[in-house]
């Protein structure tokens, strides 16, 4: 691993050369491995390789909640590892080369979440609708990102929300309300209506829409953030985990990255299983695990309740 100089309070999480072989022991190589594996084979481990060798591996209907953020329709350098822009048509070959395989994994009350940016969106629906049945499209704000020239910049990714079975899948709205302060507080009777009132502001639990604009990328002040190009945030998937899943469920992340869907899933009491092609991420991904056993905090999650952005000393003060 390359080393970089930081500045004295950047928080972001490296790895020096004698943590690697401690680390190694926590990553399974699937060089050589024979399946199908058993559940304790497979349960809470990071495997590192290809995703089409990993899958024949894995059971079918395993997993109670997938998570997939898979490489974007963009030219992209991922440590070395580059993957080219493509046609949309093209790039829906390359979603239909795995998908299909990766749904077989779900159980039949399961959901999944597939993630994208606007170039790659109806790609992303074309490939789902042809394996599950799609519930909802999540569009989040992208806070974080260069401006355009001549265009508008991206501040938008989607996340694609689907199921095997319509009819029986479990959400619990209850579990991923939004604590937001009351700018214009009514009383009814002389006392706050949907509303509570306390000493250092008023507040109103919100049911969560579609379009979330409380997620914050990771940065370096951050301690969840890491080297990886593209890595999601824990509040991101602390929503999906905790809407789409009880604990001691299994959570499956196909292309695992720096290990986000993994920690937040430990975090919250889930179990977890994911596969990722570089061993530098793998690696990332297990020293998180390994601090995740000593500190489950998911920033910007306080309280059983999420909080708006920018509302850090809200949170401190419910505690």
């Amino acid at each position: 691993m390359s080393e970089k100089i930081r500045a004295k309070n950047n928080r972001t999480l490296t790895i020096s050369p004698e943590e690697i072989p401690e680390l190694k022991q926590k990553i399974i190589p699937l060089e050589g491995i024979s399946g199908p594996l058993a559940t304790d084979e497979y349960l809470d481990k990071t495997f590192n390789g290809d995703l089409l060798d990993a899958l024949p591996l894995l059971p079918d209907s395993f997993a109670d909640l997938i998570i997939i953020d898979p490489p974007y329709n963009l030219t992209k350098n991922f440590g070395g590892l580059k993957f080219n822009s493509r046609t949309n048509s093209a790039y829906e070959e390359y979603l239909d080369s795995w998908l299909p395989q990766v749904c077989k994994k779900l159980k039949n009350d399961g959901s999944l979440y597939l993630c994208g940016d606007w170039k790659c969106t109806s790609a992303l629906q074309n490939a789902l609708e042809k394996n599950l049945t799609i519930m909802n499209r999540i569009t989040w704000q992208r806070e974080k990102g260069r401006g355009a020239q001549a265009n508008w910049k991206n501040g938008m990714e989607d996340i694609w929300f689907a199921v095997k079975n319509p009819g029986d899948y479990y959400f619990n709205l209850d579990a991923v309300k939004i604590k937001r302060r009351v700018l214009a507080p009514y009383k009814k009777d002389g006392k706050p209506k949907d509303w509570d009132e306390s000493v250092d502001g008023n507040f109103r639990l919100t049911c969560p829409s579609n379009f979330w604009d409380d997620i914050s990328i990771p940065f370096w002040s951050m301690p969840e953030n890491t080297d990886h190009p593209t890595q999601k945030s824990e509040k991101l998937y602390a929503k999906l985990i905790l809407a789409s899943s009880e604990p001691g469920d299994i959570v499956f992340d196909p292309f695992l990255g720096s290990g986000t869907a993994s920690v937040t899933a430990k975090k919250l009491g889930r179990h977890y299983c994911g596969v990722e092609l570089r061993e530098e991420y793998c690696l990332y991904a297990a020293k998180r695990l390994k601090n995740a056993e000593s500190d489950s905090a998911i920033q910007g999650y306080f309280g059983g309740v999420f909080w708006e952005r920018n509302s850090l000393s809200e949170q401190k003060k419910s505690h």
